[in-house]
């Protein structure tokens, strides 16, 4: 069994190695974002609470995503383990997850320096209507600022102009410092492995580097 959280920031390539990781060692990707949608879609006391909170512009409780975490966990895929993406993104979920006596093998670190990850995601470009990406140097449409099949205008979203990137890279380092010294320390009192991989490289060479590892 493997029980694998990944950590990274955003822009780092973690839905990409999330799949993969997934595929090699057959187990269900956890993300905060998949529970919140099915809660909200599936129109339970729960979901409608989750709906309430998102349609007003405010924060799911840690308590709340402790609660679709144990229901998700009961599903019969997670029989051989899971993995963890986007969960815990704080110190208080990572306690909550430790009191559910989730036997975790892997803490998985994927690192990029913030320029990088600006660069990165500054450049990219989408299509509104079928959320098509691309990057103005690694992935660029055939004609600039359109896209290939409707030929319809590109976007930057806001989410991904540079001042935005930094100000969501600072709260990541700000959360994520306390975690990562959090699974530190439990890797150096049992069995559970933390390790760091470097993001900059190429896809491949990221996955080579975790499935080393796991």
């Amino acid at each position: 069994m493997k029980n694998i959280i990944l950590l990274g920031p955003p822009g780092a390539g973690k839905g990409t190695q999330a799949d993969l990781i997934c595929k090699l060692c057959t187990i269900p990707k956890i993300s905060t974002g998949d529970m919140l949608r099915e809660a909200v879609a599936s129109k339970s006391g729960l979901g409608l609470k989750v709906s309430n909170i998102l349609d007003s512009g405010g924060l799911v409780s840690d308590d709340i995503i402790g609660s679709l975490i144990k229901d998700r966990l009961t599903k019969p895929d997670c029989q051989n383990g899971s993995l963890f993406d986007g969960v815990p993104r704080t110190l208080g979920q990572a306690e909550q997850l430790a009191e559910m006596k989730i036997d975790f093998t892997h803490v998985i670190e994927i690192h990029v320096e913030d320029q990088i990850i600006v660069d990165r995601m500054s450049g990219r470009r989408v299509h509104p209507s079928s959320g098509r990406n691309y990057h103005i140097e690694f992935n660029p449409p055939e004609k600039e600022g359109f896209d290939n099949e409707t030929g319809d205008p590109l976007i930057q979203r806001e989410d991904d102009r540079p001042e935005t990137v930094l100000k969501r890279l600072n709260v990541y380092h700000e959360q994520t410092k306390p975690l990562t010294d959090f699974y530190k320390n439990l890797s150096n009192i049992g069995t559970l492995k933390f390790f760091k991989v470097d993001g900059s490289k190429s896809v491949d060479k990221v996955f080579e580097q975790i499935s080393n590892q796991i």
